[in-house]
């Protein structure tokens, strides 16, 4: 198959999601076209039947303001014909189904391009509800040939909030690819932060809201008490402050270690012994899912899609959105036990291969593509006329 793949290629868990797709379907022999604004942040350089094609915004003064969406559709359309693509597969509802489905209106019927949208989160959770993005939102999902969501909470989200059948969606979850992740394959590098003996607690995100960054602090704070440990970030974003400022608050500076956005984060993953993740909420949890594959236990908040990846007491652990004191206290009967922790690691490798897997996700996505192509994915609902948001 020839396919089209657009994605925002910053840091993020539907672009690092998107890429890897992209990467081993060419490895499976399908040609792959990504286009974008820039080059997804996990593509080599170079790599066999995978071509990059740079979305360039028009500098009009007409235009005052970013007009990507319609200079994407022009190149979505450009691709399409020039590469004789099977189908478009965007991440992302808006702008990239907007995009997708104005592309294949100028194409017409002489070109019968399929289009299917993978739902991630917030594009559902967050900015679709916006009043004036929700009709919007609801009709480029319905307008998509095949619709896929990472998870089954999302899913239900989807139906829930725009008024979409529920047999148009596919549950497709995340995956990882193992040998990535493979701890055995990395020098550690735990004395580059921490004497011997103590622990390293991991914390990986963009720092939104959502991620309840006070509470990683809290949390190790508490841990640190009971358990000899230092608290490594990975990533960065608005919250950051947040962080510093409540570590100050907890006198536990010199516990805590900021290292920004790394390239590496499995790498990074084989130093550390334990994964926090209190978010409000989560559509699946990648990170989360990245630290299984590399043996890391995890303790994580009920949210979301979190139970879909973290399995209770063989995993890792789980508590209620704030409630820092029973994640801590879960976090320390990990740490403090070794036979525990080895338990729960040896489970998260076993679980992250054989459930999410790349060579168990990645062929329900060609399954599905064949399905699309064919025209035997269940047909989104026609549009609602109801006003936007009002349910």
């Amino acid at each position: 198959m020839k396919i089209g793949i657009t994605c925002y290629p910053t840091y993020g868990g539907s672009g690092a999601i998107a890429t890897e797709l992209g990467i081993e379907l060419a490895q499976r022999g399908h040609e792959i076209h990504f286009i974008s604004y820039a080059q997804p942040f996990r593509l080599p350089h170079f790599m066999e039947r995978v071509y990059f094609h740079e979305v360039e915004t028009t500098r009009y003064p007409l235009f005052e303001h970013n007009n990507y969406s319609l200079s994407l559709a022009a190149m979505m359309h450009e691709v399409a014909i020039r590469a004789k693509l099977d189908l478009l597969h965007v991440h992302y509802a808006i702008p990239h189904a907007t995009s997708a489905w104005i592309a294949r209106e100028m194409l017409g019927d002489r070109y019968p391009l399929k289009i299917v949208t993978t739902l991630h989160g917030t594009d559902i959770t967050l900015v679709g509800q916006e009043r004036s993005y929700f009709d919007i939102t609801r009709f480029s999902i319905q307008k998509s040939d095949g619709i896929t969501a990472v998870s089954d909470y999302l899913k239900r989200e989807t139906v829930d909030r725009f008024d979409v059948r529920a047999d148009s969606i596919e549950v497709i979850h995340n995956f990882v690819e193992p040998r990535l992740y493979d701890r055995s394959a990395y020098k550690c590098h735990k004395d580059a932060f921490l004497p011997p003996g103590e622990m390293l607690v991991m914390h990986v995100s963009n720092f939104r809201p959502v991620k309840r960054i006070a509470d990683v602090v809290r949390i190790f704070a508490r841990i640190h008490k009971q358990v000899p440990s230092k608290l490594v970030f990975v990533g960065d974003g608005p919250e950051r402050p947040v962080a510093t400022a409540e570590a100050d608050a907890l006198g536990i500076t010199d516990r805590v270690i900021f290292l920004g956005k790394q390239d590496s984060v499995a790498e990074l993953l084989a130093c550390a012994d334990l994964l926090l993740l209190p978010s409000a909420s989560e559509s699946f949890g990648l990170v989360a899912l990245e630290a299984m594959a590399a043996g890391v236990p995890v303790v994580a908040t009920r949210a979301g899609g979190i139970p879909e990846v973290v399995e209770e007491d063989v995993t890792g652990h789980m508590g209620d959105v704030g409630d820092v004191e029973t994640m801590a206290d879960a976090a320390v009967s990990i740490l403090a036990d070794d036979r525990t922790w080895v338990r729960m690691s040896n489970a998260a490798r076993q679980i992250a291969v054989e459930r999410f897997g790349a060579d168990v996700i990645v062929p329900q996505y060609e399954r599905y593509y064949e399905r699309v192509i064919a025209g035997d994915a269940s047909a989104p609902a026609e549009p609602q006329l109801a006003a936007g948001g009002d349910d």
